[in-house]
């Protein structure tokens, strides 16, 4: 049951890296590709529908983690408690100006709310990745790098998601946002890559783990592959590219997790009692296919691109 739970974990935080990352990406490319209230009201409603039901995956991780793996969930946030706390700030004030946005009158409020928006998702973004980038290597460059590397690879998925989502000025401008964005996600990626001779981050357990290394090697060149898509406008497989290097990049992060989640931390001891686990995996098992299905079928309805003048009604 403990592995069969933090498998579980690391799937709900996969998705939630995946599906949020392109949220974060799109709100920080906000000013960059907007030129117009029009514009403005286009790219935010590519996750206008979606935002708020990708969030429920990191509610679902961290509930998962606290109901499984107690001690885990409190040396986590109390090791990170900064951290941790400016990330519900930014998740706070990013939630708060995309719900009011449509909601205020004046200019200035939806400056305001647009502020917001961008200033939460850049926050997060980043704060991610110094969190688990700190949590892997604790040193100040792997959290320095682990942030650039989550912010820059939101960013570039974010943008694939509004070339795929829009039409018109919007979806060229966030073709060249994407170029530019890999200029730093792919650099930083490779400087980061574990197990590389000479790489800053170079670990000795990566290298006792050749599935891990070669998770990381897949991730770079899935997230090298999106690039070349965008270029060639093959924007749905642009996305499945930068989609795949997020996941493929959780699955190694997590892998290289276990068994030892904390520092002198065990899953076993971390673990809560065997029929709390059992209770948990059948309330999972009834609770898990029908979420996955109704945020499928959300996705499915509103698969259309946007164009100004749909989104300006």
């Amino acid at each position: 049951m403990t592995t069969f739970w933090f498998i579980v974990i690391a799937f709900l935080w996969t998705g939630y890296f995946v599906l949020e990352g392109f949220d974060f990406g799109v709100g920080a490319l906000l000013p960059l590709l907007s030129r117009s209230e029009a514009d403005r009201r286009q790219v935010l409603g590519t996750i206008g529908p979606v935002w708020d039901g990708n969030e429920v995956w990191v509610i679902t991780a961290i509930g998962a983690m606290f109901a499984a793996f107690p001690a885990w969930y409190s040396g986590l946030l109390s090791t990170f408690y900064l951290p941790m706390f400016l990330i519900v700030v930014g998740l706070i004030v990013r939630g708060v100006g995309l719900e009011w946005r449509g909601k205020v009158r004046s200019g200035a409020e939806r400056a305001l709310c647009d502020a917001g928006i961008v200033t939460g998702s850049v926050l997060t973004a980043f704060l991610w990745g110094a969190v688990f980038g700190n949590l892997l290597y604790d040193t100040a460059l792997a959290t320095v790098l682990g942030g650039l590397l989550s912010l820059s690879v939101a960013i570039l998925h974010g943008a694939v998601f509004v070339t795929l989502k829009t039409s018109g000025p919007v979806r060229a401008r966030a073709r060249n946002a994407a170029l530019a964005a890999a200029a730093v996600a792919v650099p930083v990626g490779i400087i980061a890559l574990p197990s590389v001779p000479g790489s800053a981050m170079d670990v000795p357990s990566w290298s006792a783990s050749p599935w891990l290394w070669a998770c990381a090697l897949l991730a770079m060149a899935a997230l090298t592959a999106g690039v070349a898509l965008v270029w060639r406008r093959r924007e749905g497989w642009a996305f499945t590219a930068t989609a795949s290097s997020i996941g493929l990049t959780t699955a190694a992060l997590f892998g290289a997790l276990w068994p030892a989640p904390l520092p002198g931390l065990t899953l076993a001891e971390a673990a809560s009692a065997p029929y709390t686990l059992t209770m948990l995996t059948w309330i999972g098992l009834i609770a898990l296919p029908g979420v996955l299905a109704y945020q499928a079928w959300t996705y499915w309805v509103f698969r259309k691109r946007l164009t100004a003048d749909i989104s300006a009604h």
